[in-house]
């Protein structure tokens, strides 16, 4: 068997909006100036404690938490409100892979489990994936443990596994944890910062995807 591991946001899908709402709406709370759009969308994929802690490193412990909590209730507001949409072509290329006898799809996210239930439930993508790590059960990303959970779920060695994200903690994640890697262009980390993390392809399109993991792992493509 082969395991497919993909990243959520920046990846499937698109939440920068939810993202970049819900930050502001944290900051604001506390009275702190709002990070730039591009700082924001850089600590996407990171446990919120980590993300916060890059933010606002001069914070107390006390205000980031308080940041956290505004975070968390605005991003369930605008997650009922307007939930974030699939990459066009995210839903077709699941069910492609999913069809495949000997291959096996999981998650590995920053997200919560309740936030990423909320979005597959919303898209009618759950049935996809044997194995969802979130960041409730583990370290943050670039820490590998998401991806061992993975492979250790699924069964699957570290050989037939990839990796597949838009950001360098994905990456990062990834070769830590022993598996191929492939960076997505059309999420939040430049393209030339995924290649210097050591993402083994890139791909600007979901069908190149499904070829490049064709190409690593072996089998249609």
């Amino acid at each position: 068997m082969k395991l497919a591991i993909f990243d959520v946001d920046g990846t499937l899908s698109d939440s920068q909006a939810q993202i970049v709402a819900s930050v502001t709406r944290g900051f604001t709370a506390v009275g702190l100036a709002v990070p730039d759009r591009r700082t924001i969308l850089s600590i996407v994929g990171l446990s919120l404690p980590e993300a916060m802690a890059r933010l606002v490193p001069e914070a107390t412990a006390e205000l980031r938490a308080e940041i956290i909590e505004t975070y968390k209730s605005s991003y369930h507001l605008y997650r009922q409100r307007d939930p974030a949409p699939l990459y066009p072509g995210a839903a077709e290329t699941l069910d492609r892979l999913a069809g495949q006898a000997d291959m096996i799809l999981g998650i590995a996210t920053g997200k919560s489990r309740r936030g990423l239930n909320a979005l597959c439930d919303h898209h009618g993508i759950g049935g996809y994936f044997v194995t969802r790590q979130v960041a409730d059960d583990h370290p943050s990303k670039p820490h590998p443990a998401m991806v061992e959970a993975a492979l250790a779920e699924a069964g699957v060695p570290s050989a037939r596994a990839v990796m597949i994200g838009d950001t360098t903690y994905d990456i990062e994640m990834g070769r830590a944890a022993g598996v191929a890697t492939i960076g997505v262009s059309w999420g939040y980390h430049p393209v030339a910062d995924l290649r210097d993390a050591g993402a083994v392809r890139i791909v600007d399109s979901f069908a190149a995807l499904e070829a490049a993991i064709a190409e690593l792992l072996g089998g249609e493509g």
